[in-house]
């Protein structure tokens, strides 16, 4: 059995928006707090090179000095922020165990943000070509396409902002849409983002195409689209495919201790409480908000779930 070496009164799983905003909340609150993140704080919003709709930051700013400046908020407030792995959660009537590689930990109260994951392209050839230029984060592997024909896969905020980014590298960047152009929904980003895509000289939209092939042996070289309206295939020359097709939570970890829907994101109550007393979750991995996946939205959660935390440990 893995040895319980402390006790808080809060662990946070997870040090994106949703978690370390909650840990502002129980720092403020005067509760030990504990947040543990297997990579770096910021979760997904680290692969985002450009954030304007931050509330209160009035000029575009980048994920890690945003996230940099709420660690030090949450390391002045007085939590405790580590770097390892939850491999799962023991749930007790008034004390819960959150088990790690060498140790454990105990908790009063649990509040779960362990955030997502990229989906991958199931298509033939995308496995095959990952790393060798199938890239699910434009921020990290952009660099490498410089003056480079790249296409990415997916129309929506994130799909569109990836695509502007990779203008600075690229030679050209086609986006591929399944729906129509004159279809309302062909495009679910923000109005501002869909304006500068559609301005941008270096950027065009594939409409009405999904992907059906990533083809070439040692490296992409070309990707083939299959065309929604007559069955045509089409094969478009590419260096690089950046993948923007959605998330999946990161909660395999939680399975047979905490309830989850069929696609494996945590099941909460309108107050972010799962159905075990104590545990409470917040961010992309709980049932509704992944719907929306924006990190104000996250940091709300956070907040709440905080907030049902205090009142879960006063009583």
């Amino acid at each position: 059995m893995t040895e319980t070496v402390a006790r808080h009164d809060v662990v946070i799983v997870g040090a994106g928006p949703a978690g370390m905003t909650a840990a502002v909340y129980t720092g403020r609150a005067l509760r030990s707090t504990l947040v543990v993140e297997k990579g770096i704080p910021g979760g997904q919003l680290n692969e985002t090179d450009r954030i304007e709709n931050w509330p209160g930051v009035a000029e575009p700013t980048s994920a890690p000095d945003l996230m940099a400046a709420l660690r030090t908020q949450v390391e002045r407030l007085g939590a405790e922020i580590v770097q390892d792995e939850v491999l799962g959660i023991e749930p007790g009537r008034q004390v819960h165990r959150v088990v790690m590689p060498r140790r454990a930990v105990e908790a009063r109260a649990i509040i779960l943000a362990p955030g997502s994951r990229p989906r991958a392209l199931s298509t033939e050839g995308a496995a095959r070509l990952t790393g060798r230029g199938v890239s699910y984060c434009a921020t990290c592997d952009g660099f490498f396409f410089q003056g480079k024909r790249v296409v990415v896969v997916g129309a929506g905020d994130s799909g569109l902002m990836e695509a502007l980014f990779l203008t600075r590298f690229a030679d050209s960047v086609a986006i591929v849409v399944r729906h129509p152009k004159e279809d309302p929904r062909a495009i679910r980003a923000s109005g501002v983002l869909r304006q500068r895509a559609a301005s941008h000289p270096k950027i065009r939209f594939l409409w009405n195409r999904d992907v059906a092939e990533v083809v070439g042996e040692r490296g992409v070289t070309a990707i083939r689209l299959r065309r929604l309206d007559t069955g045509e295939i089409e094969e478009v020359p590419a260096d690089g495919i950046f993948v923007n097709v959605g998330h999946m939570p990161q909660t395999d970890f939680l399975r047979g201790s905490i309830p989850l829907d069929a696609d494996g994101y945590i099941v909460t109550d309108s107050r972010l409480r799962t159905s075990v007393a104590g545990i409470f979750a917040a961010g992309d991995a709980r049932i509704d908000a992944h719907r929306y996946a924006q990190a104000v939205i996250a940091a709300g959660e956070g907040a709440t779930a905080a907030l049902e935390a205090e009142l879960y440990l006063a009583e």
